[in-house]
């Protein structure tokens, strides 16, 4: 089961790389032959074009007079068509760009070769990686710091005013019992009075004693 999703996961990988693929027919309408050197060459041609993982080159050329050969640097550069990766020559040849970097094709004719029909292509970019690739979202800027409000004075207070008078203590037990003043003390004509009414009184007594 795990591998059957693996498969699927591959193909669809495939899929979305073949679906954005673009083709590059070598040559133009001349298809690939000893070009012109008053013409642009192959390699000029290469450089206005950008090649990714998944693209192909079509080389269009008789198949009884030419043919089409991957070769590595060195015998790109020395024109070696002995020494090959790898050799087409079905006059209709398409290849297909499966990794990134260089690759080196020139003609299976030798002649033809020396006359610059010969190839650098650089694959740059892998078509299937930059589909996959999340977009990311622009980060978010930083929230500014809001500096506190300033502070405002409190208005200054008269004196005497604001103070707060702290409460009194509560008496303790005991204390609050209002005592009465003592009497004023009698006055000289009041003890007069109750003198003369006591001897009054003592002369009455006895008087009615003595009847």
């Amino acid at each position: 089961m795990v591998n059957s999703h693996g498969l699927i996961l591959v193909c669809l990988a495939l899929f979305v790389a073949m679906a954005g693929a673009t083709q590059f027919k070598v040559g133009g309408s001349k298809g690939w032959s000893a070009p012109d050197p008053n013409a642009e060459s192959y390699n000029q041609w290469a450089e206005r074009n950008r090649f990714q993982i998944g693209d192909t080159l079509l080389f269009v050329y008789p198949r009884d007079k030419d043919s089409v050969l991957q070769v590595d640097r060195e015998a790109y550069s020395t024109c070696n068509t002995s020494s090959y990766i790898a050799k087409f020559d079905d006059g209709n040849t398409v290849f297909t760009f499966s990794r990134s970097g260089p690759f080196y094709f020139v003609s299976g004719v030798e002649a033809n070769c020396l006359k610059k029909e010969s190839l650098v292509i650089v694959v740059l970019a892998d078509r299937s990686n930059r589909a996959s690739q999340p977009i990311l979202a622009p980060s978010p800027s930083p929230a500014s710091t809001l500096s506190p409000p300033p502070l405002i004075p409190s208005p200054s207070l008269a004196p005497g005013e604001g103070e707060v008078t702290p409460p009194s203590p509560s008496p303790s037990e005991g204390e609050g019992e209002t005592t009465a003043p003592p009497p004023p003390p009698p006055n000289g004509a009041s003890l007069k009075v109750v003198g003369f009414m006591g001897s009054f009184g003592a002369l009455i007594g006895f008087f009615f004693f003595s009847l």
